[in-house]
């Protein structure tokens, strides 16, 4: 277990009387944001991380995620932290022995759709089985409070627009979603049967952006599933285009649309969900997104405002699997968590490309492919 020995100038007898709350997968982009809000909202976080989607740190000899040591830096505090896969269970009882949560932020697991349609048991194996060892521990210590971060891919394709918590759920098209939507059942089913466990699952449409500082952000290993980071990756010089796949929907500009929200807004969110869980709330589930639609071609625009560069990009065939339109009716989240997201388009570009300029090669100093 990694602590470095720099607090923030609290007693450590104070620091201790701060909730503590598990944070899975801390290391990477969504969660090592939320360790930032957490630490600011006076929560006490303990990471656990197995770097399937977090880089080493240079100056700590790899045993501390890079994302939690800048986090350690900027913040002026300390983080625990160990290297842990949620398939070690004999590891994570002895993270609970260790510690008495308040509460589990639970982020770990595989997360690429392509390569979940190519290796589906590794993905089941990873996410599910992960998780019900999660569950289980959680059981035999007495920990009762759990946010779960969960998708908009549980919906499969939109059956009406925006989609709200009613959508029908369970369509999913490819196994990632698919353990997204059974982790929900699980969780759900747990919640049903045992009455003093609460959860709040929070469904994720498409965030992008990154800290203010600049210093934490998303860092794709190899080449970005997602639209944003590869965006930014041919303005900062790594990629020669986009492709753009499809200009024919029935979009105002025959590009596929999407709901993207800031990456610290997201954050927030599930701040608003732990103080939920004090309400004994049983089983809640929430949209997290702005409830506004922009299309690729309006996100090239946009990154190309932010950066002062122009993005090349080539127009392709459509993909297999791709909805035209996509975007979230957030209003029960603003209703009972007393969340909305705040920052709008251009904010999340210029906080991206911030992150994308100072760091060009991501976390690591050395090329990546």
């Amino acid at each position: 277990m990694w602590l470095l020995t720099k607090f923030d100038g609290e007693a450590p007898e104070a620091r201790n009387m701060r909730q503590k709350i598990l944070v899975t997968g801390g290391g990477g982009y969504i969660g090592s944001h939320c360790v930032v809000e957490l630490i600011e909202a006076g929560y006490h976080p303990v990471v656990i991380d197995d770097f399937s989607n977090a880089v080493r740190g240079e100056e700590t000899s790899g045993d501390v995620p890079e994302s939690l040591r800048r986090i350690e830096k900027f913040l002026d505090t300390s983080i625990e932290f160990r290297e842990l896969d949620l398939l070690d269970k004999p590891g994570l009882e002895q993270i609970f022995k260790k510690h008495s949560f308040y509460a589990v932020m639970h982020f770990a697991g595989l997360k690429a759709v392509g390569e979940s349609v190519e290796q589906p048991l590794r993905y089941y194996r990873v996410n599910l089985t992960g998780t019900i060892n999660l569950l289980e521990v959680m059981q035999s210590h007495g920990v009762r409070n759990l946010v779960f971060s969960s998708s908009a891919t549980v919906y499969g394709d939109p059956q009406k627009l925006p989609i709200d918590e009613q959508h029908p759920v369970g369509g999913c098209t490819n196994p990632y979603g698919k353990t997204k939507f059974f982790i929900e059942e699980m969780i759900r089913d747990q919640c049903t049967a045992e009455k003093d466990w609460n959860a709040v699952l929070l469904r994720y449409f498409n965030p992008i952006g990154a800290h203010i500082s600049g210093d934490i952000g998303e860092d794709p290993q190899g080449i970005p599933n997602n639209l944003l980071p590869y965006v930014a990756q041919v303005a900062i010089g790594r990629r020669k285009h986009l492709n753009v796949f499809g200009n024919d929907y029935s979009t105002p500009d025959g590009t596929g649309v999407r709901d993207y929200i800031h990456v610290v807004d997201l954050a927030k969110g599930h701040i608003a969900a732990v103080r939920k869980l004090k309400d004994c709330c049983g089983c809640k589930v929430y949209n997290l997104g702005t409830g506004t639609g922009y299309s690729v071609l309006q996100m090239v625009k946009a990154m190309e405002k932010a950066s002062g560069r122009k993005i090349a990009f080539e127009i392709g065939a459509r993909r297999s699997g791709d909805v035209a339109s996509c975007y979230a009716d957030p209003g029960l989240a603003e209703k009972e968590l007393g969340w909305k997201a705040e920052y709008g388009l251009e904010r999340m570009c210029e906080d991206l490309w911030r992150w994308q300029s100072q760091n060009p090669n991501g976390f690591s100093n050395g090329e990546l492919p």
